[in-house]
């Protein structure tokens, strides 16, 4: 029972030393490539360079002790980041103590969040925001994040929390360009595309394995730091304009609860909760993906109180919020992590780099971090997913185009709650609606299909009607709607069958819309059926007076009812009896 929520007790008994080598290599691979990410996430969030170290620590030892994704990696991502900034940004002035107070209480909240959504074991929360709406807000943020960080490849002061403040900002300051920056900032940015290009086939093709040479390609990012303040330290360019890091204090993150302030609190609460269903969306799907190529499996609600602590985690040593990261988890994954503990052996890198690397971090131009970051959000930016869901569906693409330009013009919380509240509205309308056809018999078959997709027996007399979902309040009018339209549109019917073949539920709502139909349909003349009707389905209406009431039957299959109803029209199939597939309903 214990282990159930400490998943650690589970992996942590048949831990042995090919597993510790294993995750020690990867830790190693993921910490190199950790170190400027961390960095560069803080400059999205507003927040000093030390923050995205220490919100890459505690957070990875927690996720280790409580998560259950062998090679998920919690720490700082691009699309939380940002949301960290919009949602402190508004509230305090950046660059302050009290920016960084706000910052851990977000995710001190977030974490409380996530805890007590596991806790309650309600993961499913997250179902209602669908694929199309998650696509386009992480398009839309990938623009968004490149967008802000052209101001520090360019030397200049820009501002602005929507992508057209951003771009008028920056059109505005365009003259006062830094060249020196501006040279070290592109120089940045076509480094690391190269080497993300060829690097590793270079390496591999000098004899290095496919896995070391891929893994070794992950760290440009680092090469590109370590290169860039090589440079402005060498020839002084901190002298000519370029804005560096500067002094990131040596150490370890502060252990200290953030100041509670309840005005404040309530403020970051929405936030907070945007942050809770995005994040733990992106680290589900990442979990998922990655855990599938080995046949393992993911607790979905446990990987609610493992972000959860993740967060409280981060909230406590000054840091922000957290999620599980796609390109670090895949990194992990393919350098071999095979347990939780690759995490906490990486969160022990990071540590060490804090000790003793901050002081060679001084000379690092920001324009490098911006250029890291503008790369790795470029890769966010899914064009294929966009036309893939106009070509398959344009009411999800609409969807997903309010939810992208929501956050250009608007910002990124009225977008990501625009996306959610158009998740949920597309769900109910769908809900509301569900596909159904009047179906007929297939000559020689006891199956029954659509009478305008199919060439099929019917009968003036008997009408079926398939519903393709479940009843319940959203579409028990349209249902309702449709039998006794049925029954007016035709003089001649004296029977009807629901067919409820699709059906798995039919709540109270439900239930009262199928009394009032019989009972109308009776006054009409018309004897009400069902056919096929599932055994939990069943068993709930064997607890109303509906069946007591129902003026036709229940048969067990849509063949025998048409037979018994209208026998001169529906033949035996071959002349034989129509086989009984089973005794009970199920």
């Amino acid at each position: 029972m214990l282990s159930r929520y400490l998943p650690i007790l589970r992996w942590g008994r048949r831990y042995t030393p090919a597993l510790f080598a294993d995750d020690a290599l990867a830790a190693l691979i993921v910490t190199i490539m950790l170190i400027p990410q961390s960095l560069a996430y803080a400059l999205i969030a507003g927040l000093p360079p030390e923050v995205g170290l220490y919100a890459s620590m505690a957070p990875l030892l927690a996720y280790a002790v409580f998560g259950t994704s062998n090679t998920l990696a919690v720490g700082p991502v691009a699309v939380v980041s940002l949301m960290t900034a919009s949602a402190v940004g508004r509230l305090v002035e950046a660059g302050g103590p009290d920016y960084i107070m706000a910052a851990a209480a977000l995710a001190l909240i977030t974490g409380v969040m996530l805890l007590a959504l596991g806790v309650l074991r309600l993961g499913f929360l997250a179902n209602f925001l669908s694929h199309p709406i998650i696509a386009g807000f992480i398009t839309a943020s990938g623009v968004l994040i490149a967008a802000s960080q052209m101001k520090h490849v360019l030397g200049v002061s820009a501002h602005g929390d929507t992508l057209v403040e951003i771009g008028e900002s920056l059109g505005a300051h365009l003259g006062q360009t830094n060249p020196v920056t501006l040279a070290i900032g592109a120089g940045s940015i076509l480094f690391l595309f190269l080497t993300r290009a060829f690097l590793q086939k270079l390496l591999h093709a000098a004899g290095l394995s496919e896995r070391l040479a891929a893994s070794i390609a992950k760290a440009g990012p680092l090469l590109a730091v370590i290169g860039a303040t090589a440079i402005v330290a060498g020839f002084g360019l901190e002298a000519k304009g370029v804005a560096i890091v500067g002094d990131i204090p040596r150490g370890l993150p502060p252990v200290a609860v953030p100041d509670f302030d309840a005005a404040l609190w309530r403020e970051l609460a929405g936030a907070a909760f945007l942050i809770t269903i995005i994040g733990y969306v992106e680290s589900v799907s990442v979990a998922q993906t990655l855990a599938a190529k080995r046949r393992e499996r993911i607790d979905l609600d446990q990987e609610l109180v493992g972000l959860g602590a993740s967060n409280i985690a981060a909230g406590v040593t000054g840091g922000f919020p957290v999620t599980g990261g796609f390109a670090r988890s895949v990194v992990n994954f393919d350098a071999g992590a095979r347990t939780p503990a690759a995490g906490a052996f990486t969160a022990a890198g990071i540590a060490l780099a804090a000790l003793f690397l901050t002081p060679f971090l001084y000379y690092l131009p920001q324009a490098t971090l911006a250029a890291t970051i503008i790369v790795a959000v470029l890769s966010l930016i899914n064009i294929g997913a966009i036309r893939r869901t106009w070509a398959y569906s344009k009411s999800d693409f609409a969807a997903m185009m309010i939810t992208i330009f929501g956050v250009f013009l608007f910002g990124v919380e009225v977008g990501v709650t625009a996306g959610v509240a158009l998740s949920i509205l597309l769900l109910l309308f769908r809900a509301s609606k569900p596909h159904c056809a009047i179906v007929g018999q297939v000559p020689g078959t006891e199956h029954f299909r659509n009478i305008n997709r199919h060439d099929v027996i019917t009968s003036p007399s008997v009408a079926a009607l398939r519903i393709d979902g479940n009843l319940f309040f959203a579409n028990a009018r349209f249902l309702e709607d449709k039998l006794l339209g049925l029954a007016a549109d035709a003089p001649e019917l004296r029977h009807i069958v629901l067919m409820c073949s699709a059906v798995n539920e039919i709540d109270a709502s439900a239930l009262e819309s199928l009394e009032a139909i019989n009972e109308r349909l009776k006054q009409a003349g018309v004897v009400f059926h069902l056919s096929e009707v599932k055994g939990p389905v069943m068993d709930r209406l064997k607890h109303s007076h509906f069946l007591e009431r129902l003026t036709g039957r229940v048969f067990l299959s849509q063949f025998d009812a048409m037979h018994a109803l209208a026998p001169e029209t529906f033949k035996l199939v071959n002349g034989a009896p129509s086989h009984q597939s089973a005794d009970v309903l199920k």
